[in-house]
């Protein structure tokens, strides 16, 4: 019974331990939730709204106004499409994983208004079909 006890305890530890590395680093301290990005969308302007699935998932639904930027090739094209490193981006994905790493090499790369959207999965307000 104690070695059981015993177990459980340590993985339930291991499971705390691995959460809380997988959500430190830079981007978990530059999180925005949906309800603070739709606001400052509708009250700022020049916000870049940055989508980094595949083409085929942008194509299926995205948030209005969103550019595409897909994380298999975000190491090249961010600098190219995103020249201004103090402009304000919201950063998504489906589900949270692919924003956090693209966040992470934006913040490492000296961008300085970056903010980790998460996933479209959580996104409660209009979403849009098509190219544009």
């Amino acid at each position: 019974m104690n070695r059981t006890i015993t177990v459980a305890i340590l993985v339930v530890a291991v499971l705390i331990i691995s959460n809380i590395i997988k959500n430190s680093g830079p981007a978990s301290k530059v999180k925005i939730d949906p309800s603070e990005a739709q606001k400052r969308l509708e009250s700022e302007k020049g916000i870049i709204l940055l989508d980094v699935r595949t083409e085929g998932e942008y194509i299926e639904n995205h948030i209005p106004k969103s550019t595409l930027i897909p994380l298999t090739v975000f190491g090249t094209e961010a600098s190219k499409k995103l020249r201004n490193k103090e402009a304000t981006i919201f950063v998504y994905c489906r589900s949270g994983s692919r924003s956090r790493t693209a966040v992470n090499m934006l913040l490492k790369q000296d961008y300085t208004n970056v903010f980790d959207l998460g996933g479209i999965v959580r996104w409660p307000y209009k979403t849009v079909s098509g190219r544009k």
